[in-house]
């Protein structure tokens, strides 16, 4: 084993990656000392300007840098006229791709990015663009939108780089992505960062990219080896109980919980704020300024807590979660890894904890077989083991107080004063009393809410089902994706289309936002300039009738019914 110090000597630097004098100088100004390892494989292949490259890595490892830094480099920051894109899936992804490229320009001058995404007022970001930029970072609707007003040009683009490719096309964006790749005839490569590989992703990258070099992090389709994968069961009425109890065991806690409606999200979040937690909820009714109040707020720690569907937190990147909790299992693995991937980053350790009715243990066990990394069933704390861990918790806080410099000494001689005729282990008791009374109270008579696993449990059916499980009965989408049971299925008539400002992905989101169905329930989708057809599992068609028919889009009602049906 080489000593820590020879260790230290032989680490690589910034500068021996081939980046010019000013990027170091930025990388040495923001306090980066050495490259992650996907910044140190990748940085040295993309500064050729020439080769594509597939680079497989979990979020928070310093993928903005490893693209970023040779970009800023490749680019001309002479010519004003964009010449570099970055697509990624989201508003707040792109908003922090941005900050991060804005540090590593900060002394090239007469650089120049732009972010452009929907939520925002595109006619601010058509001026930002007519001053002129070098590299354009974008979410894929607002970009074709900007390319269908003619407001961005992208023939003079020369690098394209996809981040997050897997969540893209978890989002629906195939179609989109395919079609900016196709608007940009002159690049000279294209770099896709992605956390999973699957066969979508592959595809892509045959048909887009030639001979692509592909770098990986870690292992593909896995999670984390710096998160703590944890599961407890019990039942489906002690479910918020559990996660009560399971916050309460973990003091100090910062953390994003996931539900799978939005209507979940909304009801706890107002429950545990009503019971005095910093909490709050992030789902797809808030505004954007609403969203972006919560989300600051989280990222300045005045939030504990944060309580999201999957749709609603997707790009979120916030440093220092500790903890992931699944109030429910996500329907797919890949979900499962994104939600997980939000902690455990940047080489800290992270929790992941799963809360699971004893019926989901068959989708528990395939979860770890394909995640292939342990994961440990624990028991859901008692009362006395939660009064114990705060106590614990709040003994070290006092202990680690400082009081230097609060200036109470005018006021020592005054509690010295009231005290005087109390011995130290009683003021102990009044402050602990005062500290713990809610806790005891609450745990005082807590009944247990683990739930023990039985022998039957082994003849559940398997929650994902594999393509290779093919039955010609099934009825597929174009994607191969089986919906309906046995051909059971319904065509819907919806007076939305292309002319509403809808593409077919953003189509997709608007639909699943609005009835909380899972895209799994969904076939063939075709849109038409004033309406639009969609194909669904029969026994979903009714859900989502009646959550979207006679509602409002932009001032006009929506009318949706079935196919056949006449109205």
């Amino acid at each position: 084993m080489l000593p820590l110090r020879q260790i230290f000597l032989t680490m690589i630097t910034f500068d021996a990656l081939g980046l010019d004098a000013r990027l170091i100088q930025a990388t040495d100004a923001i306090g980066f000392q050495h490259p992650t390892p996907i910044q140190e494989k990748a940085i040295p292949v993309l500064l050729s300007g020439t080769r594509d490259l597939v680079g497989l890595a979990q979020t928070g490892t310093g993928k903005t840098a490893a693209f970023g830094l040779p970009l800023l480099q490749l680019i001309d920051e002479k010519q004003r006229f964009p010449q570099a894109l970055v697509v990624c899936p989201t508003r707040e992804l792109c908003i922090q791709i941005v900050n991060e490229i804005e540090q590593f320009k900060k002394f090239i001058p007469g650089m120049y990015v732009v972010a452009v995404y929907g939520g925002a007022p595109i006619g601010q970001q058509i001026r930002d663009l007519k001053r002129g930029v070098q590299l354009v970072v974008a979410t894929p609707g607002r970009l074709i939108d900007l390319i269908e007003r003619k407001a961005i040009n992208l023939e003079q683009i020369e690098y394209v780089v996809l981040d997050e490719a897997d969540e893209m096309l978890n989002m629906g964006f195939q179609e989109d992505i395919e079609f900016i790749l196709q608007n940009t005839p002159n690049r000279q490569s294209t770099w896709l960062f992605s956390a999973t590989m699957p066969p979508e992703i592959r595809r892509v990258s045959k048909r887009y990219m030639k001979d692509p070099v592909e770098v990986t992090v870690g292992k593909v389709n896995t999670a984390n080896r710096n998160i703590d994968h944890q599961y407890y069961v019990t039942s489906a009425q002690h479910r918020y109980e559990a996660l009560k109890r399971l916050i309460d065991f973990n003091p100090g806690i910062y953390g994003i919980i996931f539900t799978r409606t939005k209507a979940d999200a909304q009801e706890i979040a107002e429950k545990l704020t009503r019971e005095g937690y910093d909490i709050d909820a992030l789902h797809g009714d808030l505004t954007q300024v609403q969203r972006d109040k919560v989300m600051g707020e989280f990222r300045d720690k005045t939030l504990q807590l944060l309580i999201a569907t999957d749709v609603a937190a997707r790009g979120i990147d916030v440093q220092g979660i500790t903890h992931v909790i699944n109030y429910e299992l996500p329907d797919d693995v890949e979900v499962y890894t994104h939600r997980s991937g939000r902690t455990g980053r940047a080489g800290k350790t992270g929790v992941c904890m799963s809360i699971v009715h004893v019926r989901e243990l068959g989708k528990m066990r395939q979860i770890q077989t394909i995640v292939q990394a342990p994961f440990h069933k624990l028991e859901i704390p008692s009362g006395k083991d939660v009064c114990r861990k705060q106590f614990y918790h709040f003994m070290d806080k006092l202990l680690q107080l400082d009081i230097t410099h609060g200036g109470y000494e005018p006021y020592v001689p005054m509690l010295e004063e009231k005290f005087a005729d109390m011995s130290k282990e009683e003021v102990l008791k009044r402050v602990a009393a005062l500290e713990f009374d809610r806790f005891l109270k609450y745990y005082e008579n807590a009944e247990d809410l683990n739930v023990r696993e039985q022998r039957r449990e082994r003849t559940e059916r398997p929650s994902f089902r594999r393509d290779r499980d093919y039955d010609p009965k099934l009825r597929r989408d174009t994607r191969g994706r089986v919906f309906g049971n046995g051909g059971d299925y319904t065509k819907l008539f919806v007076n939305l289309g292309t002319k509403d400002g809808f593409y077919k992905a953003s189509f997709l989101q608007f639909i699943l936002d609005m009835s909380e169905l899972r895209k799994e329930v969904l076939g063939r989708i075709d849109m038409k300039e004033m309406n639009s057809w969609i194909e669904i599992d029969k026994k979903a068609a009714r859900q989502m009738i009646a959550a979207i028919d006679g509602k409002n889009y932009r001032g006009r009602r929506i009318r949706m019914n079935e196919a056949d049906s006449r109205r």
